[in-house]
Protein backbone atom coordinates (compact mmCIF):
# COMPACT_ATOMS: atom_id res chain seq x y z
CA UNK A 1 0.00 0.00 0.00
CA UNK A 2 1.39 3.51 -1.20
CA UNK A 3 1.87 5.96 1.52
CA UNK A 4 -0.21 8.86 1.30
CA UNK A 5 1.36 12.33 0.10
CA UNK A 6 1.15 14.02 4.06
CA UNK A 7 3.31 10.63 5.54
CA UNK A 8 5.88 11.19 2.77
CA UNK A 9 6.38 14.32 3.58
CA UNK A 10 6.45 13.78 7.10
CA UNK A 11 8.89 11.16 6.74
CA UNK A 12 11.13 13.91 4.75
CA UNK A 13 10.90 16.51 6.86
CA UNK A 14 11.99 14.56 9.78
CA UNK A 15 14.86 13.69 7.64
CA UNK A 16 15.95 16.44 6.65
CA UNK A 17 15.56 17.95 10.37
CA UNK A 18 17.72 15.37 11.74
CA UNK A 19 20.36 16.08 9.05
CA UNK A 20 20.22 20.35 9.28
CA UNK A 21 19.53 20.23 13.24
CA UNK A 22 22.76 19.68 14.24
CA UNK A 23 23.76 22.98 11.62
CA UNK A 24 21.00 24.67 13.34
CA UNK A 25 22.08 24.29 16.60
CA UNK A 26 25.73 24.85 15.80
CA UNK A 27 24.65 28.17 14.24
CA UNK A 28 22.32 29.14 17.22
CA UNK A 29 24.71 28.67 19.89
CA UNK A 30 27.85 30.25 17.81
CA UNK A 31 25.45 33.19 17.13
CA UNK A 32 24.40 33.36 20.85
CA UNK A 33 28.05 33.48 22.44
CA UNK A 34 28.77 35.94 19.96
CA UNK A 35 26.31 38.40 20.89
CA UNK A 36 26.96 38.06 24.18
CA UNK A 37 31.11 38.66 24.07
CA UNK A 38 29.93 41.72 21.51
CA UNK A 39 27.67 43.42 24.30
CA UNK A 40 30.78 44.03 25.77
CA UNK A 41 33.30 44.29 23.35
CA UNK A 42 31.13 46.58 21.58
CA UNK A 43 32.20 49.46 24.06
CA UNK A 44 35.65 49.15 22.75
CA UNK A 45 34.92 51.76 20.08
CA UNK A 46 33.18 54.15 21.75
CA UNK A 47 35.73 56.63 19.81
CA UNK A 48 33.98 55.74 16.37
CA UNK A 49 30.99 57.89 16.13
CA UNK A 50 33.36 60.93 16.42
CA UNK A 51 35.51 59.54 12.94
CA UNK A 52 32.40 57.77 11.05
CA UNK A 53 28.68 58.54 10.77
CA UNK A 54 26.41 56.54 12.78
CA UNK A 55 24.29 55.47 10.75
CA UNK A 56 27.16 53.86 9.40
CA UNK A 57 27.91 52.33 12.60
CA UNK A 58 24.76 51.32 14.63
CA UNK A 59 21.95 48.66 13.01
CA UNK A 60 19.14 51.36 14.35
CA UNK A 61 21.18 54.24 13.05
CA UNK A 62 21.50 55.90 16.31
CA UNK A 63 23.02 53.95 18.72
CA UNK A 64 22.88 50.30 19.73
CA UNK A 65 23.87 46.82 18.42
CA UNK A 66 26.80 47.58 15.71
CA UNK A 67 26.24 46.14 12.77
CA UNK A 68 28.13 42.54 12.60
CA UNK A 69 31.92 43.58 11.27
CA UNK A 70 32.14 46.53 13.68
CA UNK A 71 31.81 44.15 16.71
CA UNK A 72 33.90 41.47 15.08
CA UNK A 73 36.35 43.96 14.71
CA UNK A 74 35.86 44.66 18.24
CA UNK A 75 36.38 41.07 19.33
CA UNK A 76 39.98 41.24 17.47
CA UNK A 77 40.78 44.15 19.58
CA UNK A 78 39.86 42.62 22.44
CA UNK A 79 41.56 39.59 21.79
CA UNK A 80 44.67 41.89 20.91
CA UNK A 81 44.56 43.84 24.32
CA UNK A 82 44.39 40.50 26.22
CA UNK A 83 46.89 38.49 24.62
CA UNK A 84 49.23 42.05 25.40
CA UNK A 85 48.39 41.58 29.28
CA UNK A 86 49.73 38.50 28.83
CA UNK A 87 52.98 39.25 27.37
CA UNK A 88 53.36 41.85 30.04
CA UNK A 89 52.31 39.69 32.85
CA UNK A 90 55.31 37.66 32.00
CA UNK A 91 58.12 40.26 32.56
CA UNK A 92 58.43 42.35 35.79
CA UNK A 93 57.44 45.61 35.20
CA UNK A 94 54.25 44.01 33.54
CA UNK A 95 53.24 42.02 36.68
CA UNK A 96 54.00 45.33 38.97
CA UNK A 97 51.66 47.11 37.22
CA UNK A 98 49.02 44.00 37.74
CA UNK A 99 49.99 43.51 41.47
CA UNK A 100 49.28 47.39 41.17
CA UNK A 101 45.89 47.31 39.76
CA UNK A 102 44.92 44.60 41.91
CA UNK A 103 45.84 46.72 44.95
CA UNK A 104 43.66 49.12 43.63
CA UNK A 105 40.53 47.61 43.20
CA UNK A 106 40.66 45.74 46.53
CA UNK A 107 41.12 48.96 47.98
CA UNK A 108 37.28 49.84 46.84
CA UNK A 109 34.80 48.95 49.13
CA UNK A 110 31.75 46.19 47.50
CA UNK A 111 33.76 46.59 44.72
CA UNK A 112 37.20 44.77 46.05
CA UNK A 113 34.81 41.74 47.44
CA UNK A 114 33.19 40.81 44.00
CA UNK A 115 36.70 41.28 42.37
CA UNK A 116 38.23 39.22 45.16
CA UNK A 117 35.73 36.62 44.63
CA UNK A 118 36.30 36.61 41.08
CA UNK A 119 40.20 36.18 41.11
CA UNK A 120 39.85 33.13 43.55
CA UNK A 121 37.56 31.37 41.43
CA UNK A 122 39.53 32.42 38.63
CA UNK A 123 43.16 31.15 40.15
CA UNK A 124 41.23 27.86 41.00
CA UNK A 125 40.22 26.79 37.48
CA UNK A 126 43.43 27.81 36.02
CA UNK A 127 46.27 26.77 38.55
CA UNK A 128 47.58 23.89 37.23
CA UNK A 129 47.59 22.30 40.74
CA UNK A 130 44.14 22.41 41.25
CA UNK A 131 41.93 19.29 40.42
CA UNK A 132 38.91 21.57 39.66
CA UNK A 133 36.83 19.87 36.60
CA UNK A 134 39.29 17.52 35.59
CA UNK A 135 37.58 14.43 36.77
CA UNK A 136 33.94 13.02 35.83
CA UNK A 137 31.97 11.77 38.73
CA UNK A 138 28.77 10.00 39.26
CA UNK A 139 26.42 10.87 43.02
CA UNK A 140 23.30 9.79 44.14
CA UNK A 141 21.53 13.09 43.70
CA UNK A 142 18.63 14.77 43.84
CA UNK A 143 18.21 11.27 46.22
CA UNK A 144 19.34 8.17 46.68
CA UNK A 145 18.98 5.49 44.24
CA UNK A 146 19.23 8.26 41.46
CA UNK A 147 22.55 9.37 40.08
CA UNK A 148 23.82 11.99 38.21
CA UNK A 149 27.16 13.09 36.35
CA UNK A 150 28.93 15.71 37.78
CA UNK A 151 32.86 17.50 37.84
CA UNK A 152 35.14 17.03 41.03
CA UNK A 153 35.90 20.50 41.36
CA UNK A 154 37.52 20.35 44.93
CA UNK A 155 39.18 17.51 47.03
CA UNK A 156 39.22 19.46 50.45
CA UNK A 157 35.73 20.80 52.33
CA UNK A 158 37.96 21.69 55.90
CA UNK A 159 34.99 23.25 57.72
CA UNK A 160 32.50 20.74 56.49
CA UNK A 161 34.60 18.19 56.89
CA UNK A 162 35.41 19.30 60.68
CA UNK A 163 31.77 19.56 61.34
CA UNK A 164 30.57 16.24 59.87
CA UNK A 165 33.73 14.44 60.41
CA UNK A 166 33.64 12.99 57.46
CA UNK A 167 36.59 13.52 54.13
CA UNK A 168 34.05 15.24 51.92
CA UNK A 169 34.66 16.75 48.09
CA UNK A 170 32.77 19.19 46.07
CA UNK A 171 30.50 18.10 43.12
CA UNK A 172 28.99 20.16 40.50
CA UNK A 173 26.21 19.27 38.82
CA UNK A 174 25.44 21.18 35.46
CA UNK A 175 21.90 21.17 33.83
CA UNK A 176 21.13 19.97 30.77
CA UNK A 177 20.98 19.88 27.72
CA UNK A 178 22.90 23.53 28.32
CA UNK A 179 25.33 23.24 31.14
CA UNK A 180 25.45 27.02 31.93
CA UNK A 181 23.96 26.60 34.97
CA UNK A 182 24.01 24.08 38.19
CA UNK A 183 24.07 23.00 41.40
CA UNK A 184 27.22 22.72 43.94
CA UNK A 185 27.18 19.98 46.67
CA UNK A 186 29.21 18.69 48.95
CA UNK A 187 29.63 14.68 49.03
CA UNK A 188 31.00 12.12 51.27
CA UNK A 189 34.63 11.04 49.19
CA UNK A 190 33.58 7.22 49.21
CA UNK A 191 29.71 8.21 48.30
CA UNK A 192 31.38 9.48 44.94
CA UNK A 193 32.69 7.24 41.92
CA UNK A 194 35.23 8.07 39.49
CA UNK A 195 34.64 7.94 35.99
CA UNK A 196 36.78 7.09 33.26
CA UNK A 197 34.55 9.44 30.68
CA UNK A 198 37.04 12.81 29.91
CA UNK A 199 35.39 15.93 30.68
CA UNK A 200 34.74 16.32 27.04
CA UNK A 201 33.10 13.71 26.85
CA UNK A 202 31.17 14.38 30.43
CA UNK A 203 30.07 17.47 28.21
CA UNK A 204 28.72 15.51 24.93
CA UNK A 205 27.02 13.30 27.54
CA UNK A 206 24.93 16.15 29.32
CA UNK A 207 23.95 17.88 26.59
CA UNK A 208 23.07 15.14 24.53
CA UNK A 209 21.52 14.03 27.16
CA UNK A 210 22.86 10.97 27.25
CA UNK A 211 22.41 9.92 23.91
CA UNK A 212 26.30 10.67 22.63
CA UNK A 213 27.58 8.19 25.21
CA UNK A 214 25.28 5.07 25.12
CA UNK A 215 25.95 5.41 21.13
CA UNK A 216 29.81 5.31 22.16
CA UNK A 217 28.95 1.99 24.29
CA UNK A 218 27.02 0.70 21.44
CA UNK A 219 29.87 1.03 19.08
CA UNK A 220 32.63 -0.54 21.40
CA UNK A 221 30.42 -3.32 21.86
CA UNK A 222 30.04 -4.16 18.07
CA UNK A 223 33.34 -3.81 17.43
CA UNK A 224 34.57 -6.39 20.21
CA UNK A 225 31.77 -8.90 18.56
Amino acid sequence: MRKSLFARWRASFFAGLAVALPGIITFAIVKWVFGTITSFTDTLLFFLPYWIPPGRIYQDGVSGPMFWYWSLLAVIIAVVLISAVGVLARYYFGKRMIALADSLILRVPVLNKIYGTIKQVDQAFTSGKKSSFKTVVLVEYPREGIYSVGFLTSERAEEIERKTGKKCVCVFIPTTPIPTGGFLIVVPEDQVIKLDMTVADGLKYIISVGAISQEYARNELESKS
